[in-house]
C-alpha cells in the first residue's frame, strides 16, 4: 500500500500545494499488458554501438483523421558521416578524437583528478581552463552560465537536437566528509537516542561504509545534505536552469535531483513506508492463491480480505477502509485501488506508519519526529511545488532523475503526485524509471494504468541505470536481495519490455509520452521499428530520444535532421566545479571507448571525406 492519500497531508505541508485525493474509477485496463517480441541481444547501454549496418528504417507518418493515412518513408544511416558530423567544424572532430583515445588509457583515467591538480599547479588557473576547454571540458560540457551555452544550444537546434540542461557543479568533498554528511542527514533524534528501538529495516538506514554515494557511481550528480540554506541555494540553481531553458528553446527540458531539495532522511524514511505497504499487498495477494502474478493482474476478493484481516487481529482502522462507498461495487481491490487507502493526516509524520504482519495494527516507523524534522519534510514539497509551477510558467518541461533504491520508492512517489497536479493538459513533469531493477516493468505499468485512470500525461524517461556496481555491494554486504537484474542481457529485456509497453499505451492513448534515454543504437532501432509498426509518427512528439552531450553523435543528429524529437543532456558550469563531473565522464567513457571503436572510426572517416573533398575549413552554417 503506497501513500497514493499522502495529497491531503502535501497539501497542508504548503499552502501552495493543493493535492486531491485519488479518485479512482471501476474501469479497469481494457488493453492487454504488450509484451516485447524477442530482440537481438544488445550491449551494455554505455556501448554506444553494435552494429554497424546501415538503417534503411521507413517511418508512417499518419494523418489526425482515423479514416486516412498517408506514408512518408524516412531512410535513417547511422553511417553517414556527412550527416552525423555536420554540426561539428574539423577542430571538433579532432577534439572528440583526442578525447576518446585518452579515455581508452586506464593511467589517465584512474588518476584523472591527480592529473588535473598538477596541471593546474604547473601551468596556472588560466592556462589550465584554456587547456580544458580545448579537450574535456569542451567535448562534455557546454559553457559556464547561461549566456556562454546559448551558442553551442542555438547551434544544435539548428540541426534539429534539443537540450536538456543540467548544472553540473557538485561539491568536491572528500570520503570522510562525505560520509559524516550523509549519516548526519540519514539519521532521525529518536534514531539517534534510541538506535535499534524503531521499525526499521537495513536497506532504509544510513551504513558508514555507503555514506560516499559517489563510490560505483560513473554517470550521476551526487548531492549531499548540508543545511536548509543549501537546499534552497540548490533550488535557486534549478530555477536558473528552469529560466535558461525556457530562454533557450521552445520545447526544452530541464532535469532535478530530489535529494538536493531536502533532508533525505524524508525520502529513506518515507521510502520504506511505501514499499512495507506494497508488500503487505503481496502478503494479502500471496493468501488468496495469487503471488508470482504481475502487478496489475493481482486483483483480491473484498471478502477473503476481511476474513484474512480478521484472522490478524486487524484493528478498525484497517477494516473500515473495505466499505463498498470507498471501493465501489467490484467486489474486488487491485493495487492502485489499494494505493487510495490512506487516512487524511494532520501531520506527515503520522503518514509514516506501517503494518505489522504478527499484530494486523499500525505502528509507527519511528516513534517521533521533532518539531524541526517534521518543518525539513515540509519544505522539501514545497520546493517541489515551486519548481513545477516554474517549468509550466516558463514552459519548460521538469525531468526529475532516479536515484537509489533505497531512496527511488519516495521520489517516484512524489513525482507522481507532482504529474497528478501539473500533467492535466500537457507533459510538463518527467519521472526517470531503471530498467536494471527487477521491479521496473511493475512501476512502470502500475503508474501507466494510474495515468488513465486519472486522465493526465504520463512522462517518462527511460534510463538502464547508474547504480548497479553500488547497489550489488551494498544489498551484499548489508544483506538484503540486489535489487538489479542478475546480467545485462535480462535488463536490455526489461528496457525492451517497458518501452513496447508505454509504445503500446501511446498507440492507444495519446496521453502517454516517453524519452529514450540511451547510447545503444540497437534500442534505437528497436524503437523506430516499433513506431513503424504501430504507426506513430515522428512529429507527433510523443517519443523523444536522448543522449549525453558529446557522446553519440552519429545517433543523435541523424534522428533530429529525420525529424524525430532527440535531445541531448546539456551539462555547465564554471570549469573548476565541474571537474567531478568531468572525472566520471572520463570513466564512463573508458568503457564505451574499450568497448567499441566505432565513433573514432567514424569521426576518422568524417575527417577524411573533409580531406578529399576539399571541406577540411567547414564550418557549419547556423
Amino acid at each position: 500500500m503506497s501513500y497514493t492519500k499522502i495529497a491531503p497531508a502535501l497539501a497542508r505541508a504548503s499552502s501552495e500545494i493543493n493535492l486531491r485525493r485519488l479518485t479512482l474509477s471501476s474501469g479497469r485496463r481494457q488493453q492487454s499488458t504488450a509484451t516485447s517480441t524477442k530482440q537481438k541481444d544488445e550491449q551494455n547501454d554505455s556501448t554506444c554501438t553494435v552494429s554497424v549496418d546501415t538503417a534503411e528504417l521507413d517511418l508512417i507518418s499518419q494523418t489526425k483523421n482515423a479514416n486516412s493515412s498517408q506514408t512518408n518513408k524516412i531512410a535513417i544511416d547511422f553511417e553517414n558521416t556527412k550527416e552525423a558530423y555536420k554540426s561539428k567544424d574539423t577542430l571538433e572532430l579532432l577534439r572528440s578524437l583526442l578525447v576518446f583515445k585518452l579515455c581508452s588509457y586506464d593511467f589517465l583515467v584512474d588518476k584523472n583528478k591527480e592529473l588535473m591538480d598538477v596541471s593546474r599547479k604547473v601551468f596556472g588557473q588560466k592556462a589550465f581552463d584554456q587547456m580544458m576547454k580545448m579537450t574535456f571540458y569542451g567535448q562534455f560540457v557546454a559553457g559556464e552560465n547561461h549566456q556562454t551555452i546559448k551558442p553551442l544550444i542555438q547551434r544544435n537546434q539548428a540541426f534539429g537536437v534539443g537540450s536538456v540542461l543540467d548544472y553540473s557543479v557538485e561539491e568536491d568533498l572528500t570520503q570522510e566528509e562525505a560520509e559524516k554528511k550523509e549519516m548526519d542527514s540519514c539519521v532521525s533524534e529518536a534514531e539517534k537516542e534510541s538506535p535499534g528501538k524503531d521499525h526499521r529495516e537495513k536497506k532504509y538506514k544510513a551504513h558508514r561504509q555507503f555514506g560516499d554515494r559517489r563510490g560505483g557511481v560513473i554517470s550521476a550528480r551526487t548531492y549531499f545534505y548540508a543545511d536548509e540554506a543549501k537546499c534552497d541555494h540548490h533550488m535557486e540553481t534549478f530555477l536558473n536552469c528552469i529560466r535558461a531553458s525556457g530562454g533557450s528553446s521552445d520545447d526544452g527540458f530541464s532535469a532535478i535531483k530530489m535529494t538536493a531539495l531536502g533532508r533525505p532522511q524524508f525520502l529513506l524514511q518515507f521510502s520504506e513506508v511505501l514499499v512495507k505497504w506494497r508488500r503487505f499487498f503481496s502478503f494479502l495477494a500471496a493468501q488468496q492463491g495469487k503471488a508470482g502474478m504481475e502487478a496489475l493482474e493481482q486483483k483480491l476478493e473484498l471478502q477473503q480480505l476481511q476474513e484474512c484481516l480478521t484472522k490478524l487481529g486487524a484493528k478498525e482502522d484497517i477494516q473500515n477502509w473495505f466499505t463498498g462507498e470507498r471501493l465501489g461495487s467490484s467486489g474486488t481491490i487491485d493495487l492502485l485501488d489499494w494505493n487510495s487507502l490512506i487516512d487524511e493526516r494532520t501531520k506527515i509524520s503520522n503518514l509514516l506508519v506501517v503494518p505489522n504482519l504478527e499484530t494486523g495494527q499500525l505502528e509507527p516507523l519511528l516513534n517521533r519526529f521533532t518539531e524541526e524534522e517534521e518543518k525539513q519534510m515540509k519544505r522539501m514539497l514545497q520546493r517541489m511545488d515551486i519548481l513545477a509551477k516554474h517549468a509550466v510558467e516558463n514552459g519548460v518541461r521538469l525531468m526529475v532523475d532516479a536515484e537509489q533504491t533505497y531512496f527511488q520508492p519516495a521520489i517516484s512517489r512524489l513525482t507522481l503526485e507532482m504529474q497528478r497536479i501539473f500533467n492535466r493538459e500537457k507533459p510538463i513533469i518527467f519521472n526517470t524509471y531503471q530498467c536494471y531493477l527487477k521491479e521496473a516493468y511493475d512501476n512502470v505499468s502500475l503508474d501507466v494504468e494510474l495515468s488513465r485512470r486519472e486522465g493526465w500525461y504520463f512522462g517518462a524517461k527511460l534510463v538502464r541505470g547508474a547504480y548497479m556496481h553500488q547497489e550489488r555491494t551494498r544489498a551484499e554486504e548489508i544483506g538484503y536481495e540486489d535489487p538489479i537484474n542478475p546480467d545485462y542481457e535480462s535488463t536490455n529485456r526489461m528496457y525492451h519490455k517497458c518501452l513496447d509497453y508505454v509504445l503500446e499505451e501511446i498507440g492507444h492513448n495519446r496521453k502517454a509520452n516517453v524519452m529514450v534515454a540511451s547510447h545503444n543504437e540497437d534500442t534505437v532501432k528497436f524503437t523506430i521499428q516499433r513506431m513503424n509498426e504501430m504507426g506513430l509518427s515522428p512529429t507527433e512528439k510523443k517519443v523523444y530520444f536522448g543522449q549525453l552531450l558529446g557522446m553519440c553523435d552519429q545517433i543523435s543528429f541523424p534522428l533530429g535532421q529525420a525529424g524525430f524529437p532527440v535531445y541531448k543532456y546539456v551539462p555547465y558550469g564554471p570549469v573548476n566545479e565541474v571537474i567531478p563531473y568531468l572525472s566520471r565522464r572520463a570513466q564512463e567513457n573508458r568503457g564505451f571507448m574499450k568497448g567499441s571503436k566505432r565513433e573514432r572510426v567514424l569521426l576518422w572517416e568524417e575527417l577524411k571525406r573533409r580531406a578529399l573533398s576539399g571541406e577540411l575549413l567547414y564550418r557549419p552554417a547556423v
